[in-house]
């Protein structure tokens, strides 16, 4: 079976790995071999391979001094089998572009060291990284699937934010002075939009309660606040992964005032 939902909190150093909803009646795997940053990404699997792709010159997403680029990361614990292309970054200052590499290869790790013992593949399912002028992002869709498989493979997604400035993480608790007003007004907005969305006017409203939780995949756009809703979270699965857009203008009040022309940059 699959686990329902999960998410990532990431921070350098430290990433939680915070599951939503338990599992369906089985739990997926752990004990997966250490990754490491993608900049020596090597496992001690014989199996394990990777390699560096480069955006092309003309990706919008590799301007300026920072270039959008993945990596590929296979390999075989004996217990998880994976296959995953990652979000990563280049140039620019390199405390910003280890910060963004590290917390993915984190990600990867958490996936990989899911609870219970479970025997899964992992595979990628998109991955991608975005360049502003003042803020750098990221997201890593994996897709989980039991071995021998299950019914069907289930989404993993994880999302990093890195303020250029500082090279730091850019958490909801950085974003939003007063987290719980913070959350109140995602969860407000988020009852506004998903009616709109594949999951319908019959969305699953525990899954935009105001925790820090539900809110954990969100990456930053000049058009808003991009939330990442994980499999189950906001309805079945057959509806796919549920992405919405949260204009700032509608978070102004509640978003610290000198990370708003940050994220929006």
């Amino acid at each position: 079976m699959h686990p329902m939902r999960a998410s990532r909190v990431l921070h350098r150093g430290a990433v939680a790995l915070v599951l939503l909803a338990g599992l369906a009646a089985c739990s997926s795997g752990g004990g997966g071999t250490a990754v490491p940053e993608p900049s020596a990404m090597q496992s001690s699997s014989p199996a394990a391979t990777s390699e560096v792709t480069p955006s092309t010159a003309d990706d919008p997403q590799a301007a300026g001094p920072y270039i959008a680029t993945t990596i590929r990361s296979t390999g075989d614990t004996g217990r998880v089998r994976y296959d995953v292309t990652l979000p990563r970054i280049e140039g620019g200052n390199p405390a910003v572009a280890a910060e963004f590499n590290e917390s993915v290869a984190a990600a990867l790790q958490d996936q990989i060291d899911g609870p219970g013992d479970e025997r899964f593949t992992l595979e990628g399912r998109e991955a991608f990284a975005r360049i502003g002028d003042s803020v750098v992002s990221g997201l890593l869709v994996t897709s989980w699937n039991a071995n021998p498989p299950g019914a069907h493979p289930t989404p993993l997604v994880a999302t990093v934010v890195v303020g250029v400035g500082d090279a730091q993480p850019i958490t909801l608790a950085a974003l939003f002075p007063d987290l719980q007003a913070g959350l109140n007004r995602l969860s407000e907005e988020s009852a506004r939009l998903l009616p709109a969305t594949a999951a319908g006017e019959e969305f699953e409203r525990e899954g935009i309660a105001p925790t820090e939780l539900n809110f954990a995949n969100w990456l930053p756009t000049p058009a808003g606040m991009e939330i990442h809703f994980s499999d189950y979270q906001v309805g079945p699965h057959a509806i796919g992964l549920v992405v919405i857009t949260v204009p700032w203008d509608r978070l102004a009040d509640v978003v610290d005032p000198e990370l708003l022309d940050v994220v929006r940059s």
